[in-house]
Formats: structure tokens, C-alpha cells, sequence
């Protein structure tokens, strides 16, 4: 390629024209080229508030495109996969949101399809590990600074309960799990570099929305490590990571959506004494889509295969059918 990466955005989801379509636009190895929504007038809206060229109607029509290299996929989550695999079969790389879909079994679904497009890229949008602390912070682990680190603690909350929301609705995969917890299930497996061997979970659910409001998890890996985490789509907005070892720990104050307007910091504390880096204002967003644009350009690996996608969802699973029966789950 020796031009920019073309995107192609399906749907007019809030994530998408806030953040991610901004992003893209001021990243150095793309452009958003066109953006769907199933309402021509919503589409055509977005499309000339945020200055780009084409608007469809249709995701088939966005997707079916010959001058759109790549699609992001916002779309609610029990869409994901569909639309993922449309989008392969037009011949494009995908970017989609988290989670990758509803469960296992779709993720599962999804690679098996995705090997029969090998010229083709999909990735899960996990876009805090673009994210300067998480890389630092990633660093320092590696390299000892807080000895061998044994437990890590998570904690993601914000107050939503608008039952129009999609994040409030069961039959599109809502939920506080699904929409928050994947990333607190993340953060350990990232830091270990390895998946869980058991977990158990506790779901409180809305008495009328029915989604899970509040859910809070314990995963146990090798060697004693574990992660525990809570999350909550309504108690006041809420998040933090502390990781913990021999010899120190590090708190990663805001893990998820760090600001792009200020700068945000690690605090390492070790022996009492306190030390606090700071990193210059980013768009982790801008980030993740160069690093997959780079992918595509010189046809090397995605950073987080869908392997990763595979183990996130595994851990979701597991966290629900705990919950349910109220007991340990060994993950296979």
C-alpha cells in the first residue's frame, strides 16, 4: 500500500463519532473514507459533521465498497461477528469492538472463518494497550521493578440506567460484564501473559432491565497469581488498577479511557518511597489504528491476535456459569 488505509465505519455508534472516527482521522496511516447507518439522514448527518466523503444507508452497501480497505465495527455486540465475517467476505480488514461477541462459541466461529481470508486482518479493539502507561507499565513489570507480581485488582464502574441504552439491554449482550469487565479480565491476562486456570464470579442483576449491574470475579492462574475485579454500570464512574508484587506495585490510575487532553500517570510505590511517571497527552485510539493499519501495510501479525479474543470470551463464559451454579469453574 502506498496510501493511507481506507476505513469504512458501520453504524453512527456513539464510541464510533466521539472517539474512534476522530482518531482515525488524525492517526498518520489512515482516513475515514465512508460511514453506514440503517437511516440515510443519520448517515449523510454524521457524515458532513465529521467531514467524510461518503454516506451509506446500508452496511452492505458500505462494505460492498471496492474503495474501502478496512472496516470498524461498533456495532451492538450480538452483531459483531455477523458483520465481521460480511465484512471478510467484501474482502476487508476488520477492526471490531469489545468483546468479539457474545461468547465462546461465536468467537470460536469467527476464527475458523476468519482462516479462509489468510490476506485478511481482524482484530479485537483492546485499545488501552496502545496506551503509553499500559506499555511502560508492561516494561516495568518485565523488567523486575516491582518483584514477581502475585495479584492485580481491577475496578471499572459508571452510573447508566437508561433502559434504551444498548449496554442496558440482555438481547444485544448487555451488561456490565460484557461492556466494562472484559477489560478488567483483560488487564491480568495481558500482564501475565497467560490465561486463567479457574475463576469465579458473582453477577447482581437490574430487577428490571435484567442485565447484570454489578459483577465482581476472582481468576486464578499459575503459581498462586490471581486477579480479582468488580465492575458496575451503576455506581458512581469509578476506575482503577493496582498491581502487586514481592517487592512493590503499581496503580495505573485511569487503565480505560485515559484522557487525550491531559496527561496521565503511574505511581510505583516500593519500600515506602512513592515514585510518579507521567506520559504526554495520546489518543490511544489514534494508536490502535495506526499499529493495525501498520499490520496491513507490511503484512506482519496484528498486535493481539484472536487467540486473545478467544481467552477474554472463555473468561466471560466461565464468570456467568459461576455465578450461576455458585462455584469454581476450571477453564479448559
Amino acid at each position: 500500500m502506498t496510501q493511507p488505509l481506507r476505513w469504512g465505519i458501520l453504524s453512527t455508534a456513539k464510541i464510533g463519532v466521539q472517539k474512534v472516527i476522530p482518531a482515525i482521522q488524525k492517526s498518520k496511516l489512515g482516513q475515514v473514507t465512508a460511514i453506514s447507518s440503517r437511516k440515510a439522514d443519520q448517515a449523510r448527518t454524521m457524515a458532513n459533521q465529521l467531514g467524510i466523503e461518503k454516506a451509506y444507508s446500508s452496511y452492505d452497501e458500505l462494505i460492498a465498497d471496492p474503495e474501502i480497505d478496512a472496516i470498524y465495527n461498533p456495532l451492538p455486540n450480538h452483531l459483531h461477528v455477523e458483520w465481521t465475517l460480511k465484512a471478510l467476505h467484501a474482502g476487508k480488514h476488520v477492526l471490531c469492538e469489545k468483546p468479539i461477541g457474545l461468547n465462546k462459541t461465536e468467537a470460536l466461529n469467527l476464527v475458523r472463518e476468519a482462516s479462509k481470508f489468510p490476506t485478511l486482518k481482524v482484530m479485537e479493539a483492546f485499545m488501552y494497550r496502545f496506551h503509553p502507561q499500559w506499555i511502560k507499565t508492561s516494561e516495568l513489570i518485565q523488567s523486575g521493578a516491582i518483584g514477581k507480581v502475585k495479584t492485580i485488582h481491577s475496578f471499572f464502574s459508571y452510573f447508566n440506567i437508561d433502559p434504551n441504552n444498548i449496554r442496558n439491554k440482555t438481547n444485544v449482550g448487555g451488561g456490565a460484564l460484557m461492556d466494562i469487565g472484559c477489560y478488567c479480565i483483560s488487564f491480568p491476562r495481558f500482564i501475565f501473559g497467560e490465561e486463567p486456570l479457574s475463576v469465579v464470579g458473582v453477577m447482581e442483576s437490574d430487577p428490571i432491565m435484567g442485565i447484570d449491574r454489578m459483577s465482581s470475579g476472582i481468576l486464578q492462574f499459575a503459581d498462586g497469581k490471581t486477579s480479582t475485579f468488580t465492575c458496575s454500570t451503576q455506581l458512581v464512574p469509578f476506575q482503577r488498577t493496582n498491581i502487586v508484587g514481592t517487592e512493590g506495585q503499581i496503580i495505573v490510575d485511569i487503565p480505560v479511557n485515559a484522557p487525550t487532553t491531559e496527561k496521565t500517570k503511574i505511581t510505583i510505590i516500593r519500600g515506602g518511597d512513592s515514585q510518579e511517571i507521567y506520559f504526554d497527552p495520546v489518543d490511544q485510539y489514534s494508536l490502535q489504528a495506526d499499529a493495525f493499519a501498520m499490520s496491513i501495510i507490511s503484512g506482519q501479525a496484528i498486535p493481539t491476535p484472536l487467540s486473545d479474543a478467544i481467552g477474554n470470551m472463555a473468561v466471560i463464559d466461565a464468570i456467568r456459569e459461576s455465578s450461576q451454579k455458585k462455584c469454581w469453574i476450571e477453564l479448559k
